[in-house]
C-alpha cells in the first residue's frame, strides 16, 4: 500500500493561516475523494501559542464554510517535520525563510503557498492577526488548495 503524501502548512503562530489552509485543504481533498492518500497538518515557526486552539477568527471562518474545526492544537515546527513530510508550504517570506534555515533549500519540496496561485496577485498571506481579514485569508488559501488538490489528483 502506498503511503499517504504528507502536507504541513506552516505560518507563524500557528492559529490563524496554517489552520485555516489546514482545514480548507482537508475539506477539498474530502470532496476530491483523496482524503485517504493525504494527510495534512500544520505548525508554526513559534511555539508562541503551543497547544491552543486556533484564532477565534479562524474558527468563525471555517465554521461558515462548513467546516468542523475541531481537533485542532497548535505547536511549532520540529526537527522532524522536514522528514515527516513531503511539502512543507509556508504563508510568507519569513515562515519560508525559517523553513529553509531549518531544512535547506528544497522548492519542489518547501514553497510558499501563493506560490501555487500567481494569478491572484498575492506574495504571501496576510496574516488576520493583524488585519482582521479572515475572509481574505480564507479566499488565498482555498484557491491554493483547489490547485494543489488538482496536482495531486494528477499525480
Amino acid at each position: 500500500m502506498k503511503t499517504p503524501t504528507r502536507i504541513l502548512m506552516v505560518c507563524l503562530g500557528n492559529i490563524c493561516r496554517s489552520p485555516l489552509a489546514e482545514y480548507v485543504l482537508r475539506q477539498q481533498l474530502q470532496q476530491a475523494g483523496l482524503a485517504a492518500y493525504v494527510q495534512v497538518a500544520s505548525a508554526g515557526t513559534s511555539g508562541w501559542h503551543n497547544g491552543e486552539n486556533m484564532h477565534q477568527g479562524s474558527l468563525k471562518t471555517l465554521q461558515q464554510h462548513g467546516i468542523d474545526p475541531s481537533g485542532f492544537r497548535s505547536r511549532q515546527v520540529c526537527t522532524h517535520d522536514g522528514q515527516d513530510f513531503d511539502y512543507l508550504i509556508a504563508m510568507d517570506n519569513d515562515n519560508l525563510a525559517e523553513l529553509e534555515r531549518l531544512f535547506g533549500r528544497q522548492p519542489d519540496k518547501i514553497f510558499k503557498i501563493t506560490d501555487l496561485t500567481p494569478a491572484l496577485g498575492y506574495d504571501h498571506v496576510p496574516d488576520p492577526y493583524y488585519t482582521g481579514d479572515f475572509d481574505e485569508t480564507h479566499r488565498i488559501v482555498s484557491a491554493a488548495a483547489a490547485v494543489l488538490v488538482q496536482r495531486l489528483q494528477q499525480a
